[in-house]
């Protein structure tokens, strides 16, 4: 199901013995805008704390509890690698986080999940991870980013600046990024389009800059996203149809 990340920003973490936690963010790799990890700030249980939980172990969100399901346990939690609430995300810890789920290393295949469809497959079975050379580690660094972080950055048409990056909208079954929503109001008030990332011509991350190989007058007529209805298939097909782009499901 496709849902606004906007959305499931505070939802409980519904672990197999109780509640753990509320999601306060996603970190998503720039390759390939996969999440790699839910950020979950854990104030009543590790206060001053964070955890990063990967999709591998996250259930579809319950939109109506407003709940995320988590195969883990209060205690596996409590016991994995935390970290300062505002501190970054090292490799180190990456490395640890992954050795303490026997999780394997993300970083060293661009494809989303490993060679497997969907983040499922990765702890079905689960593998022994082994330890990349580090200079092959060293290569990938500097791909992890911010939901919340990338919420403002502007976006810039083939002809000029058109709005920015208001939100996105997520895929909880593969856990990708499926679309940036852009806001347009200093340009089309009141107007937000979807832009799946596969049309992004490049981002500027120090000037926080999103650039479309799509001209604003194709934007301007592109069809609008409504945020009170949910994402169907038939306005997915309309929006693709629009763009002249093959579907992603096909």
């Amino acid at each position: 199901m496709l849902g606004k990340v906007n959305d499931i920003t505070g939802y409980v973490l519904d672990t197999k013995d109780g509640e753990f936690g509320q999601c306060h963010d996603f970190l998503f790799d720039d390759r390939n805008w996969t999440i790699r990890y839910a950020v979950v700030k854990t104030a009543k249980w590790l206060p001053g704390q964070k955890v990063l939980i990967s999709p591998v172990f996250l259930g579809s969100p319950d939109w109506v509890n407003q709940s995320i399901p988590v195969n883990l346990t209060r205690r596996q939690i409590e016991e994995s690698p935390t970290l300062e609430e505002h501190a970054p995300v090292s490799l180190q810890y990456e490395i640890d986080n992954h050795e303490y789920y026997a999780l394997p290393f993300y970083w060293v295949n661009q494809n989303m999940w490993q060679a497997r469809p969907d983040s499922a497959g990765v702890i079905h079975p689960v593998v022994e991870p082994e330890l990349p050379d580090v200079d092959e580690i060293e290569a990938q660094e500097g791909h992890l980013r911010s939901t919340e972080e990338v919420k403002g950055y502007r976006i810039i048409a083939g002809d000029g600046p058109v709005g920015h990056v208001d939100d996105f909208v997520i895929d909880d079954i593969n856990w990708v990024l499926r679309y940036l929503v852009v806001d347009t109001r200093n340009w089309l008030p009141g107007r937000k389009v979807l832009v799946s990332p596969d049309w992004i011509e490049s981002v500027h991350w120090v000037d926080k800059d999103v650039h479309l190989n799509i001209d604003s007058e194709v934007l301007k007529n592109s069809p609008e996203f409504d945020l009170s209805q949910p994402i169907s298939r038939n306005y997915e097909i309309k929006l693709y149809d629009f763009y002249g782009h093959p579907y992603y499901w096909s």
